[in-house]
């Protein structure tokens, strides 16, 4: 309990400009659920994502020079479904038809999202994976290339 108190005591010292308090104060005040349903919006409503983009995520900790190496051999990806967003169905039709497999299997992929990202498609040139990101996303996945 003491250590909560010091954990926001810690969080109050940031210094937020006062036109943005109001908005800071309601997303304290929001439960883990609203604050992940917020940030969907945000990222459907700006086309933008929240998530760290994948050659950083793929290579923790790397220096400069690592990172320089890695530009110039990334040229395959992973594509990753991290979820199916609200529209689960036309999710699924697009996994359907990214992956071969039928119906039942691309739901089951599809479901599986919920506790883990699943790999949709292994070692894909770097213009294929963005076409089937792109493809995903305009369903209402969240997709990731590693």
């Amino acid at each position: 309990m003491a250590e909560e108190k010091n954990n926001k005591e810690e969080k109050k010292e940031v210094e937020i400009p006062k036109n943005l308090e109001n908005i800071v104060g309601e997303i304290e005040d929001m439960k883990v659920v609203d604050l992940a349903k917020l940030v969907k919006v945000l990222e459907e409503k700006f086309e933008v994502t929240a998530q760290a983009p994948a050659a950083m995520a793929a290579v923790p900790g790397a220096g400069a020079p690592g990172a320089a190496g890695e530009a110039e051999e990334k040229t395959e990806f992973n594509v990753l479904l991290n979820s199916s967003g609200s529209s689960k169905i036309a999710v699924i039709k697009v996994v359907k038809e990214i992956t071969g497999k039928g119906l039942k299997d691309s739901k089951d992929i599809v479901d599986a999202t919920e506790k883990e990202p699943q790999v949709l498609k292994e070692n894909a040139k770097t213009e294929e994976a963005e076409e089937l990101k792109k493809k995903l996303e305009e369903a209402g996945a969240t997709v990731e290339l590693k």
